[in-house]
């Protein structure tokens, strides 16, 4: 998208006061311009056509077509970036989960209480996605049954005898992460070692994607808890929003340790975080994969994992929503391999019955 040009912005909310409080705040960017309003999704469609928008924000609960349906309608023919903006209720949140699954690209949570102050507090953070979905490749999301069906189809992933229990899979995704990892997790069999995740998602949601997931997958999947066993056969998914995720070794294997601190990287668990205790307690006995989404998070500490002798991959830019977090990761030399999505399963299993790898030596 030519830089000259500011980025066309859709609002669709039932609620002037929410539409009123978007466009203020994004109408200061010079570089983003709001081209129209709609409070359902019938207004929304034919605003669509005739204004051709860049990025779409999007409320789920309204009258006439809801927000997913109108969604839906438009994905699989003109795919457009879109921003789920929902209130934080239990019913929402599945539905915004659906919404993402579908194609949406982020998710962000309306306040609650006093919402108009609130979201006008978030409108930096909320112009800054805008940007950043405007980059993204819409699209991908219709294509994950079919990479799921022939990747099932294909020779199982083979789990070497005797490690499963001794080592650690890492992953870290943003952006275009939800769609990611509801493709490639079930590609994992039950037998596998722990996996632990962070994906950037607003608080209160990864517990129902955790549940969505645990659905599909041959393992079982939770949102993880402070102290929680790192084993062969289950998922632990990072809570959304409030605190950092960390592995940590006790006598009988590993579990994770939920704590408070700052941003990393502008994210709340971080990538980085996770990534640089798993190097610290794991050394050569991890795999890690940094999957699609914007900016750096996870470069660093997947350098560190690489550095201590694990096994490091990223996803391509061809299978990636938003290429920045692999991207970034490629340029510091911190993923050995840049890999399609549905490969990196088996890419991250097979590490485990490689010959020992060296330490990558420090600059």
């Amino acid at each position: 998208m030519p830089s000259s040009q500011p980025i066309r912005v859709l609002i669709v909310d039932d609620s002037a006061m929410i539409r009123r409080v978007l466009a203020m705040g994004i109408d200061r960017e010079p570089d983003l311009e709001v081209v129209g309003f709609a409070s359902n999704g019938e207004q929304a469609l034919d605003l669509m056509q005739r204004m051709r928008p860049d990025v779409i924000t999007l409320d789920l609960e309204m009258p006439s077509m809801d927000g997913l349906t109108f969604m839906r309608s438009y994905m699989k023919s003109t795919p457009i970036p879109t921003i789920v903006i929902s209130s934080a209720t239990t019913g929402n949140r599945s539905v915004a989960l659906q919404a993402v699954e579908a194609g949406a690209v982020d998710i962000i949570s309306k306040p609650q209480g006093g919402t108009n102050i609130g979201l006008a507090s978030m409108m930096v953070d909320v112009c800054q996605r805008i940007r950043e979905a405007a980059t993204a490749k819409t699209g991908l999301a219709s294509n994950k049954s079919r990479v799921i069906a022939e990747a099932l189809g294909a020779a199982p992933i083979q789990v070497p005898a005797g490690r499963a229990a001794s080592w650690v899979h890492a992953i870290g995704a943003s952006t275009g992460g939800i769609q990611a990892l509801s493709t490639m997790l079930p590609l994992f069999p039950a037998n596998s070692p722990g996996v632990v995740i962070v994906q950037h998602m607003p608080e209160g949601f990864t517990a129902s994607f955790a549940a969505r997931l645990n659905t599909i997958c041959p393992m079982d999947v939770r949102e993880a808890k402070d102290g929680d066993i790192v084993q062969p056969g289950r998922i632990l998914l990072a809570p959304g929003g409030t605190r950092h995720m960390m592995l940590v070794r006790f006598s009988m294997g590993y579990r994770v340790s939920l704590i408070d601190g700052d941003p990393v990287c502008y994210s709340r668990p971080s990538v980085d975080v996770l990534f640089h205790s798993v190097a610290k307690e794991c050394g050569r006995r991890c795999s890690a994969s940094i999957l699609t989404g914007m900016g750096r998070d996870g470069a660093e500490g997947m350098l560190s994992i690489r550095r201590a002798g694990g096994a490091t991959f990223a996803q391509n830019e061809a299978t990636c929503v938003v290429y920045g977090m692999p991207q970034a990761a490629h340029q510091m030399g911190a993923a050995s391999k840049m890999l399609p999505l549905e490969d990196i399963p088996a890419a991250m299993t097979h590490a485990m019955g490689a010959p020992v790898r060296p330490s990558l030596k420090q600059p």
